[in-house]
């Protein structure tokens, strides 16, 4: 895991949304959704809809707009995090 995995995931602990992520880690738009798309699909991070609370598991549904979406560590991204 690296750094910034590592960084993610300790933010990841309650949802969070897009733009607190990218306040907290300081990263650009850009680099935070290619770090999220990673996160996903080694399945440490699940994106859930702001409306309706659900599990968005199409990743070009999200990726297309990822600053809609909320975000929150899975059970095996926590594991691995604590881990360490």
């Amino acid at each position: 895991m690296t750094d910034i995995e590592f960084d993610l995931l300790d933010q990841l602990y309650f949802v969070q949304t897009f733009a607190e992520l990218g306040r907290e880690l300081q990263l650009p738009e850009q680099e935070l959704t290619d770090l999220l798309l990673s996160m996903v699909e080694k399945e440490w991070v699940k994106v859930m809809d702001k409306q309706t609370d659900e599990e968005i598991v199409d990743k070009d549904t999200w990726i297309k707009n990822s600053s809609a979406f909320f975000y929150l560590a899975t059970k095996k991204g926590l594991l691995a995090h604590n881990t360490l």
